[in-house]
């Protein structure tokens, strides 16, 4: 079992923050261009388990290709490629900084499922201060003032599905390694996205081979550092630390589309980074007493 350090998997996860917005960006472009969601999710898993194979096969041989518990790696496969589609399909009707902020929810729902499901002790400050991250994400979404967005369900669900899948990663995380964590999620949802193409099949061209391998690539990457982040450090320590992603998104979001968050969706998101902050603060609290 490895040591914990929480250092080292704030740094891993910061890292994987700074990368990971890319994707939006090419299934945005891919999006737009009319290649089916299911298609792009598909390449996301094919590509990331072809390049995790030969790290996995290092790590554990053999044992790499049979998963110990196939029933929690596809729960996990299951909820992180639900969480994939629905994201990508969001992005068809919102900027990216607007659906990354809806998206956000997660980390609040990392906290509440940390308590429930891991048995991590998460006090009635904490249990308040996501109430208010909530609050939050209705100041972005705004309902019964302004026009429901498809868009809008889609990222809420994205979020909802990603925050399980984090917890679960935390579950796993300390009884596999990294490298075959990742390839058993990949290998699992490319088997059930491939059952799903033949109802979908659109023959991309050279461009959009190259930006689906891209997102393969970009994603194996980013979730395997987030993978080995959970091994060093607990999950509501590193919740606050996924907010850092849409500053990078909401950069590329401007410089590719011309997007730009409104007042609203800052003030959602403040609120939501000041939810995050003080959870993690508490948990640092709490940790340290004897």
């Amino acid at each position: 079992m490895t040591e914990p350090r929480p250092l080292i998997g704030i740094g891993l996860m910061l890292l994987a923050m700074s990368i990971l917005p890319f994707i939006d960006v090419l299934a945005k472009f891919l999006g737009q261009a009319g290649l089916p969601i299911v298609l792009v999710v598909w390449a996301r898993a094919v590509f990331g388990s072809l390049v995790t194979l030969p790290f996995a096969l290092r790590a554990a041989g053999p044992a790499a290709l049979r998963p110990e518990n196939p029933f929690q790696h596809l729960g996990r496969a299951l909820l992180l490629f639900s969480a994939t589609f629905c994201f990508f399909e969001a992005l068809k009707y919102l900027p990216i900084a607007d659906a990354l902020a809806i998206f956000f929810v997660n980390p609040l729902v990392i906290t509440a499922l940390s308590a429930l499901v891991l048995r991590e002790t998460v006090g009635p400050r904490r249990w308040a201060a996501v109430a208010f991250g909530f609050l939050g994400t209705l100041v972005i979404i705004r309902p019964g003032l302004v026009e429901m967005n498809p868009g809008t369900l889609l990222a809420l669900a994205a979020g909802f599905a990603l925050g399980s899948y984090f917890v679960m990663t935390r579950a796993m995380a300390a009884r596999a390694e990294a490298s075959v964590l990742t390839f058993q999620t990949n290998i699992i949802g490319s088997a059930l996205l491939t059952a799903l193409l033949p109802l979908v099949w659109q023959a991309p061209t050279v461009p959009q081979w190259l930006m689906l391998i891209g997102i393969g690539l970009i994603a194996t990457l980013g979730h395997l550092l987030i993978t080995r982040a959970y091994v060093h450090a607990e999950a509501s320590l590193l919740a606050p630390l996924a907010f850092t992603e849409i500053v990078m998104a909401t950069i590329l979001g401007w410089w590719y589309f011309g997007d730009w968050p409104d007042r609203w969706t800052f003030a959602g998101v403040t609120m939501l980074i000041a939810s995050a902050v003080y959870i993690s603060w508490r948990e640092r609290q709490a940790t340290a007493r004897p």
